[in-house]
């Protein structure tokens, strides 16, 4: 009754589309039990007189059907334990528009609908066909890789260890406590590549830090000698003039 509006058309949410599709399907489908009786019914009164079909051949394709609905009942059969077995899981969903555009549904399946021998799963209160199913993840697997993903995209942010400067000190901090507090489990997801290349990240940033230290150093130290220098030239100063101020009074004297 509520459907989003898009250009004065009725945009179809995924679990509208996921369910049409699946009548859809449902209506292209092969001949069903009461269907064939028809057929065999009109094949039966309709057929030529002089060349009556047998007995054994009705008897046969009813066998052939009776064997084939079988089959079709056991498939569905096993749809619907193995939709039941979902409850609770998290599972990746891939539902097609009507356009033709794909996309991916994640959630836990709350719940699952059974319809005429159809599984549907009730995602984020939404009902899906059990065609769309894509992917069935374990929660724990899904925040690793999560988990993951936005540390090597943090670390995609990082310069090469050659351009790294003192400025990126707090990124790399950052992204190597990311990895660092990461559980084995979830390391397991880190490509050894991009473990070396954090080490070598941590290793540059060490060597910038010291080589700030020492210019901090060198810079202070240079700025003690000054002070002295300019302390002593005052204090030199001040003996001259103090001598001048004696030669001074040693010439009233004489005078």
């Amino acid at each position: 009754m509520i459907g989003k509006v898009e250009d004065g058309k009725i945009v179809p949410s995924d679990s509208a589309v996921s369910l049409a599709k699946e009548k859809s399907k449902k209506n292209n489908s092969t001949v069903d039990k009461d269907q064939f009786l028809q057929l065999l019914v009109a094949q039966m009164k309709y057929q030529d007189p002089l060349e009556p079909t047998s007995n054994t051949e009705y008897v046969s394709q009813y066998a052939t059907f009776s064997e084939l609905e079988q089959m079709q009942n056991m498939s569905a059969s096993l749809e619907l334990a193995r939709a039941s077995s979902l409850v609770g899981q998290t599972v990746l969903m891939d539902v097609t528009d009507g356009e033709g555009r794909t996309t991916t549904v994640q959630g836990n399946v709350d719940y699952v609908r059974y319809e005429g021998n159809k599984a549907f799963l009730s995602i984020n209160g939404e009902l899906y066909s059990m065609d769309d199913l894509n992917t069935v993840a374990d929660q724990k697997y899904l925040s690793a890789y999560a988990t993951a993903v936005d540390f090597l995209n943090a670390y995609n942010k990082l310069p090469v260890p050659a351009l790294l400067t003192i400025d990126d000190e707090e990124a790399v901090k950052k992204v190597n406590e990311m990895y660092q507090n990461m559980s084995e489990y979830e390391k397991k997801f880190i490509t050894d590549d991009y473990v070396k290349g954090l080490k070598k990240l941590v290793d540059r940033m060490e060597e910038l830090k010291l080589a700030d230290e020492e210019n901090k150093k060198s810079e202070a130290e240079k700025g003690e000698n000054v002070d002295k220098t300019e302390g002593t030239d005052k204090t030199e100063d001040g003996e001259d003039t103090d001598e001048d101020n004696d030669s001074d009074g040693d010439a009233k004297t004489v005078q």
